[in-house]
């Protein structure tokens, strides 16, 4: 009986460490690169984000089709409305945004595909536990595949299938809980991943 209840404890134990589904936090601000498999995209982009006003904007540079450009983008999806802002030019541009909200992390019908150590686990503060979970894009468009820290589900990389490009790979690094400049997530708000990188063909 003793070994019973043993074995149910370190079954408990077990599954109660079992990787959840996880929302990131409201309010994110850093920095990421995406990256298309047909190699005619690249792109370098600042980033912050709201969840509690459902809005983003990116502060971005990179290269499609080997032509180099610049954008600032600020996306406000509960307006469904995205602004283009050229600061060399004074101007901006207002388009629609026919898109949803998406919160960054994890959907709750995600399937978990693994966790690992990014790094190295032979010392303290030498790697990153990340979990990485498979799932379907909206519609069902597409696959994805999104790594997140096991412990506060910040993005660290996510890939998707586009039509357009193939697989696309964003990665994310200097990631801050909070935004960095509250000044630039209300002047000129941020914008939406996916559907920015649709719009550029």
């Amino acid at each position: 009986m003793k070994i019973f209840v043993a074995l149910a404890c370190l079954l408990a134990g077990c599954l109660a460490q079992r990787p959840h589904p996880c929302e990131s936090p409201p309010l994110l601000s850093g920095a990421l690169t995406a990256s298309t498999q047909n190699e005619k995209l690249w792109v370098y982009a600042k980033y912050l984000y709201d969840a509690l006003g459902q809005r983003m904007r990116l502060f971005e540079f990179g290269n499609l089709d080997n032509q180099t450009f610049t954008y600032d983008f600020l996306l406000l999806y509960k307006e469904h409305v995205m602004y283009e802002i050229n600061h060399h030019n004074r101007t901006c541009k207002k388009i629609p945004l026919k898109v949803d909200f998406q919160p960054l992390g994890i959907s709750k019908d995600a399937s978990l595909l693994g966790q690992v150590i990014v790094g190295s686990s032979s010392g303290p503060g030498q790697g990153l536990l990340v979990n990485t979970w498979i799932g379907d894009l909206p519609n069902k468009e597409g696959k994805y595949m999104s790594t997140v820290t096991e412990f506060g589900c910040i993005p660290v990389s996510v890939a998707f299938q586009t039509k357009q490009y193939g697989w696309m790979v964003f990665s994310y690094f200097n990631n801050i809980i909070g935004i960095s400049d509250p000044d630039a997530s209300t002047d000129e708000e941020p914008i939406g991943f996916f559907s920015l990188f649709h719009r550029k063909n």
